[in-house]
């Protein structure tokens, strides 16, 4: 809808009030306009516009895309990684290699500063040339992005199906391996065949009632008894949590599995995401990125109570085999730089000293008692255009992406609907800014700011957990 107001999630935990208030077109449209501060990211995304029109695109024909056995695993270790780690992954990578094979499990190397089409051809491949037994399909980056960029993830995951997994020291990866391959071995399910949809919708906040209305609820809707999607989830209970049902108390009960919701195997979270510490702040790295529960009481206000973060976590909570989707600011990371919100003509804020993975998705997958298989998350701020464009919903990649879990498909493959809507915006993106470069036509700041902010928005969609992992289906 031409003139309608930019839309971003996130508090501050500090004060209460958004991170980024509701934005005009212009503004956003201006950031567009900037030039990209990476000029080898301009080259990438432009190599991903031709690999996009090449009849090659993707795998060969003969590789069935939801089969890891098919299209292969791989793990990326940095250069810089230290020994511990590698044997913490070591009962993973043998896990894997039994069930595929030799010629479709690799350990891979990634070098500092090499870059997406750079680490491809050191593989002898390219972007659009997906062969499995260089580099194969699924792709498990090891450590935080320090060590391997988020930017190198996104560019990845435009073609492979990545996830990653990062923490605090050896034993959590020991502890994420050993949870995951006792999910993959044993006849026994930790989890009720049951999907949870929790949504906070406040009286006082459009961001939250965009997301209740227009995501949460029509996501239940479609998946629930009598919706377009039952028939083929036709073995799980859905299940809603929304509105003042919101709390932090009951998302406690979920992770717990004490509650209404039981245990259930895939939660689906959209909410506000708590950030807004100064860079280096104590609090930062354990806090930036909670979830703002229903309990918050206003713009303004903001109290621990009103969050739920990795402390919440308890030590007997039942998140084994758990699949967890947040839609919230940093659900997943924090970036060092600010990708949204600056003047133009600066520099960019500084979020954090150095980019990090959240802790609310390190504690669920290295829990003690076992660990969730994956948590789906944003990489700095989400957007209302993550699901409406032009005034019109757009829930085709929600839908996939859950639809997919809940077929028993791995979590790399569901979400690649978000990786395609990516390298397809970010083609049209290229186009515009080009058009609008060289005068060749007039692009409206509606659509520029609404095909920036999608594009981005779809870029920092990341899964951080093995990509290969998958529900157990009953």
């Amino acid at each position: 809808m031409a003139g309608e107001k930019v839309v971003a999630n996130g508090i501050n935990g500090l004060t209460g009030e958004y991170l980024v208030p509701p934005l005009e077109p212009a503004a956003v449209a201006a950031w567009a306009l900037e030039p990209p501060e990476d000029p080898a990211v301009q080259a990438q995304l432009s190599q991903l516009h031709t690999a996009m029109t090449e009849a090659s695109f993707g795998l060969p024909f003969d590789v069935d895309p939801a089969s890891v056995e098919h299209a292969g695993w791989a793990v990326v270790f940095s250069t810089e990684e230290g020994d511990e780690v590698k044997t913490a992954l070591e009962p993973l990578i043998e896990h894997r290699r039994q069930r595929i094979g030799d010629a479709r499990t690799k350990v891979l190397e990634y070098r500092p500063g090499e870059g997406w089409a750079d680490w491809l051809a050191r593989h002898r491949t390219a972007p659009g040339n997906i062969v499995p037994e260089k580099v194969p399909y699924y792709v498990l980056l090891i450590g935080g992005p320090t060590r391997i960029p988020f930017s190198f993830q996104y560019l990845l995951d435009t073609e492979y199906a990545v996830g990653r997994l990062d923490f605090d020291d050896a034993a959590d990866y020991a502890s994420y391996v050993a949870a995951l391959i006792d999910y993959e071995t044993t006849t026994a399910s930790p989890r009720d065949s049951t999907a949870t949809f929790f949504g906070t919708r406040h009286p006082f906040d459009r961001a939250t009632q965009l997301s209740a209305d227009s995501l949460v609820k029509p996501l239940f809707e479609g998946f629930r008894s009598g919706g377009r999607f039952a028939s083929a989830v036709s073995g799980w209970r859905i299940d809603d949590v929304l509105g003042e049902q919101a709390t932090k108390a009951h998302l406690g009960e979920i992770f717990d599995g004490s509650g209404a919701s039981g245990s259930p195997a895939l939660l689906f979270s959209a909410s506000h995401g708590v950030g807004g510490w100064p860079s280096g702040h104590v609090d930062q790295r354990a806090r930036q990125g909670s979830l703002l529960c229903q309990d918050w009481p206003g713009i303004g206000q903001i109290q621990e109570a009103h969050y739920f973060g990795a402390s919440d976590i308890a030590e007997d909570a039942g998140v084994h085999g758990l699949i967890a989707f947040f839609f919230a600011c940093y659900g997943a990371g924090t970036p060092k730089e600010d990708a949204f919100a600056h003047t133009p003509g600066t520099p960019r804020q500084e979020l954090a000293p150095e980019p990090f993975v959240g802790a609310l998705p390190k504690r669920l997958m290295s829990h003690p008692q076992g660990g969730a298989l994956a948590v789906i998350g944003h990489i700095d701020r989400a957007w209302g255009y993550s699901f409406v464009g032009g005034g019109e919903r757009q829930l085709l990649p929600f839908q996939n992406a859950l639809g997919r879990v809940l077929v028993g498909q791995p979590i790399g493959f569901a979400m690649k609907d978000f990786n395609e809507k990516y390298a397809a915006l970010s083609a049209n993106l290229s186009t515009l800014l080009q058009d609008a470069g060289y005068g060749d036509r007039a692009i409206s700041e509606d659509t520029l700011a609404q095909v920036w902010t999608e594009r981005n928005d779809a870029q920092n969609y990341v899964v951080l957990g093995d990509p290969a992992a998958a529900l157990r289906i009953r």
